[in-house]
């Protein structure tokens, strides 16, 4: 009994607060007796159902009930579904930031953009460099990935090693740094891991991911196809090995690179500074400068390939961009695959560009940055965990991870797949789920930060299907008589001057109604207001088959 006891105390707990269930919005918290490091804080974008929603960041409640134990946070990687929320939970959790040289660079823009550079203390750790933070040490292990300085961690803790391989594909010959250090996962399965936690992206995906570098390959045959044309490729702002490739091959073919889009215009600033992607003198210029070279010349790298209507491609593409316009005789190559649920965006973009007159190609210049089924069986068999707990993706892409681990011979008990929330505590000997912590989205509206909740969205999201109508009268303060209205305005409900009739017809229920309760002597504001409500929403739903949102307001004279 007494031996329980003691294992309880000092487990090894592990908390994903986001990210599960979805692509985005990766937190994870680590919890040892009085430490607790955060791995990764990433937003995601918002659903089609959330209605003027900019952003959607991890709620960090359970930090912010711990604040005093949590000591840093760990970053794999600089992508927003990663690093994107950091901005607005620092304000809240301020404590150090650990993160591989790129990395930090893409964070520090962020920081000064909402002016918490001084607050936040920051740390770039090398790879192979160990971080100790409380009950916990940290070593930082080189991945590859789409963005260069990929990290997965090693977590050493009293209850044993957490190997969290960030996102990660296999690459040989990527095109920046080294190759994967997969001599260090290895050593670190022959000291013995407790367990794995794996990205999941493409787990549903046989065979291995190709190397980045054979993109460069597809891109010189598609520039020599196109040679006399103008060319665009559309990216993603953060795929820095893309850039450099898409360079290298405009280079060879004389041609110049303009590169559009506020994102990764600063992305690319950042990694030419800390020399991670390098450029050929005289083969940048300006947008201004375009018009002193000849249209085939030209290489416009562009953001707006996931078909976000405010970025660069779409404005071109919809005529609205102020200095880029899109025609006959350009050439535009989408250089990645949509993301589920952009699909419609992407096609919407791809329509209009064929409208004028463009040649668009989507097809094989892209790869994934992340691994397919060999590449995580290949990890899972150097790490050898005697725990697997499949992360980063939807349920599907969990359950297709669990099935690997079991074929290479881990037992189903020991496979976890969690949700956002849960609790899963292990010890040297045991792993069990244990609770269960506040978890879920905190919605970013312009500068509001979680002041739209479900309430204001289900609101939205009932404006927007049936619209409104506002109903307007004045009582006589003195003998509570109706002295004017009710004025009924409706917004997206009908046009008003074509439905008279119908206006006309439920101003009258709605008078008949209030002068009915007035004389029964009922002048308490709030049940003239639900009779307003049911009544007119007994008549329009009669008439209409339609439910608008009702506002009845009532003034003094």
């Amino acid at each position: 009994m007494k031996k329980k006891e003691n294992n309880s105390g000092s487990g090894l707990k592990i908390i994903p607060l986001g990210g599960l269930e979805q692509i985005g919005m990766n937190i994870t918290a680590f919890e040892y007796e009085d430490s607790i490091i955060v791995v990764d804080c990433g937003l995601s974008f918002p659903a089609d159902d959330m209605l003027g929603i900019d952003l959607v960041i991890p709620d960090v409640t359970y930090l912010k009930d711990n604040l005093d134990k949590v000591k840093g946070f760990m970053i794999t990687h600089g992508h927003e579904d990663h690093i994107g929320a950091l901005p607005y939970v620092l304000r809240d959790v301020n404590v150090p930031v650990y993160a591989t040289r790129l990395t930090m660079g893409i964070i520090e823009n962020k920081l000064r953009e909402h002016n918490l550079m001084k607050g936040t203390k920051r740390k770039v750790v090398k790879f192979g460099q160990s971080i100790n933070l409380g009950k916990f040490r940290v070593e930082f292990i080189r991945t590859n990935h789409s963005i260069v300085d990929a990290a997965a961690l090693a977590i050493y803790s009293p209850a044993g090693v957490v190997v969290h391989t960030g996102d990660f594909k296999v690459d040989y010959t990527p095109v920046f740094g080294d190759a994967i250090d997969l001599q260090r996962f290895a050593e670190l399965g022959k000291k013995g891991v407790l367990a794995l936690m794996c990205d999941s992206t493409n787990a549903e995906r046989p065979g291995f991911t190709p190397s980045e570098r054979t993109v460069g390959k597809t891109f010189d045959n598609l520039f020599e196809e196109h040679r006399n044309t103008r060319i665009f490729v559309a990216t993603f702002a953060s795929n820095v090995d893309r850039v450099q490739q898409i360079i290298n091959t405009a280079y060879k073919f004389g041609k110049k690179v303009c590169v559009e889009g506020r994102s990764m215009v600063s992305i690319i600033d950042t990694a030419r500074n800390l020399g991670c992607i390098s450029i050929p003198d005289n083969t940048l210029i300006e947008v201004e400068q375009m018009k002193n070279y000849p249209d085939d010349q030209q290489v416009i790298i562009t953001t707006g390939s996931q078909g976000e209507s405010m970025a660069a491609l779409s404005r071109m593409a919809s005529g609205m961009h102020r200095k880029i316009t899109i025609g006959a005789g350009d050439t535009v190559i989408f250089s990645s695959n949509p993301i589920p649920g952009n699909e419609k965006s992407v096609t919407k973009v791809i329509n209009d560009l064929l409208r004028k007159g463009a040649d668009v190609i989507f097809q094989d210049a892209h790869v994934s940055g992340h691994a397919c089924q060999e590449e995580i069986k290949l990890i899972y068999t150097l790490v050898q965990p005697r725990y697997a707990i499949p992360v980063h993706g939807e349920y599907k892409h969990l359950t297709a991870q669990a099935k690997i681990a079991h074929s290479l011979g881990i037992e189903k008990e020991n496979i976890f797949i969690l949700s956002s929330g849960d609790v899963i505590e292990l010890t040297e000997n045991s792993a069990k789920v244990t609770g269960k912590v506040p978890t879920g989205a905190i919605l970013v509206d312009g500068l509001g930060v979680g002041d739209v909740g479900n309430v204001v969205l289900r609101d939205r999201q009932h404006l927007a299907e049936d619209g409104i109508m506002i109903v307007v009268m004045s009582l006589d303060r003195y003998n509570g008589q109706l002295v004017a209205g009710p004025d009924i305005v409706s917004r997206g409900f009908v046009y008003v001057k074509e439905s008279d009739e119908l206006i006309e017809e439920a101003r009258n229920t709605v008078d008949d109604a209030i002068q009915r309760c007035l004389d029964r002597g009922i002048t308490d504001w709030g049940k003239l207001k639900n009779t307003t409500k049911d009544t007119l929403s007994d008549y329009v739903w009669k008439k209409t088959k339609r439910r608008p949102m009702i506002l009845p307001i009532i003034m003094e004279v």
